[in-house]
């Protein structure tokens, strides 16, 4: 059911802004939409999401009305401030979003769209297991306006999937991506690396059955052992080994060196795109600080600089909508320097780079020691702005600590 929220300030139950808030029309605006339901909970994850016996009388089949509320909510809101905005982007996250009726999910875009709009070329992405994908579901969610799917494959190879308690069947993800071409769909596909019993062949087959399906983008993220997770609980039993650092390193060059061959080119550290126009502009979104509304149980939101997060359980968040009340539980709003801080963590990790100037202190004076490390581009540092090298990717915590002393 995920990490506790964090601490905060109260939230007011109308959800209102605070009234010296000023909200900037032109930032770019977003829409998430969590959705929060799992078949079965996988053994590394510690997202907020929830099985059917963990519901606690919270309905699935009521779940699309809650959201309209909350968003009917955020037009109100919002609307105080000023014009609306469109949305540019929309990202259905889970959970497993296609575990709903892919009519529900089109209700929730309809209502995104018919309380803001949508941007022209607006991206909608919608998470999926690959077991949930006919031809029906994504013939469905094109017709909605959904423009991408980003299929939940993790691994190739039987054992790892196991180790990882993936219960989807690998011979179901090239069956989804199918379906997906065939509805119109862009095709993101999201891999994990370094599992208990992984070997760096293994990680291999998985690169070449994901490319061999030829998507637009691949996301390839290592694996961390969450505290409160099964698997946490195993490694710290002896049942399954921890995570080695030096062979996810490899396979992270492994996986740089497959997906660049492959036409894909790295623009966040953990994902590849065919080319500008099938970057994740939605993810793009969260890493350059644009506004975001986020829908449902335990989601969090940002607002010209004021972040707040919903009450996790799905039953509490229900009971909050049916009440005419926000769903917020508590909201922050950092000073400028934990968000120049929040700048350089997040930027650093984007293929275009930080601007210099957000580097402030010490942290100026490391620029040249990271370039002499190999860490960071020079070329790109004297034009002003910080790139992380491939070494500098493996090493990007480091370089924050170094940018921020």
């Amino acid at each position: 059911m995920g990490a506790a929220l964090p601490p905060g300030e109260p939230a007011p139950p109308d959800g209102a802004l605070p009234d010296d808030l000023v909200v900037d029309p032109s930032t770019p605006f977003s829409a998430y939409v969590h959705v929060p339901f799992c078949r079965v909970r996988c053994g590394y994850c510690d997202f907020n999401t929830y099985t059917a016996t963990e519901l606690r009388g919270a309905r699935r089949d009521a779940y699309a009305d809650e959201v309209l509320r909350e968003i009917a909510l955020s037009r109100a809101v919002l609307g105080e401030r000023g014009p609306l905005r469109p949305a540019d982007t929309v990202f259905f996250g889970g959970g497993t979003p296609t575990l709903l009726p892919p009519g529900d999910l089109a209700r929730m875009l309809a209502g995104i769209r018919d309380a803001f709009g949508l941007a022209d070329g607006a991206e909608v992405t919608v998470e999926a297991n690959p077991d949930t994908v006919t031809d029906a579901v994504a013939r469905t969610l094109a017709d909605a306006g959904v423009t991408r799917l980003s299929i939940g494959m993790q691994s190739a190879v039987p054992h790892v999937l196991a180790a990882l308690d993936r219960t989807h069947d690998p011979g179901n993800v090239r069956t989804a991506v199918a379906a997906a071409r065939r509805a119109g769909l862009d095709v993101s596909v999201d891999l994990i690396y370094g599992a208990p019993g992984e070997s760096l062949a293994d990680w291999r087959t998985s690169l070449e059955t994901a490319l061999a399906l030829d998507p637009d983008h691949v996301s390839a993220y290592a694996l961390i052992v969450e505290d409160g997770t099964k698997l946490a609980r195993q490694i710290r039993r002896g049942e399954l080994p921890a995570p080695d650092d030096d062979l996810q390193a490899a396979m992270y060059e492994t996986a740089d060196d497959a997906l660049t061959a492959a036409g894909l080119h790295w623009y966040e550290v953990s994902n590849w795109a065919r080319d500008d126009a099938h970057r994740s502009r939605h993810n793009l979104a969260y890493w350059r600080g644009f506004d975001w509304w986020g829908y449902g149980p335990g989601a969090h939101s940002h607002v010209a600089g004021l972040r707040w997060w919903n009450v996790k359980h799905p039953a509490a968040y229900a009971e909050r909508l049916a009440a005419a009340a926000s769903p917020a539980a508590a909201r922050e709003r950092p000073d400028e320097a934990a968000r120049r801080l929040e700048r350089v963590l997040l930027e650093s990790r984007i293929a275009d780079g930080l601007a210099v100037s957000e580097v402030v202190g010490e942290g100026r004076h490391a620029v040249a020691s990271l370039i002499a490390d190999g860490l960071i581009q020079g070329a790109d540092a004297v034009r002003g702005r910080i790139v992380l090298t491939r070494r500098g990717r493996l090493l990007a915590d480091a370089v924050v600590r170094a940018l921020t002393a």
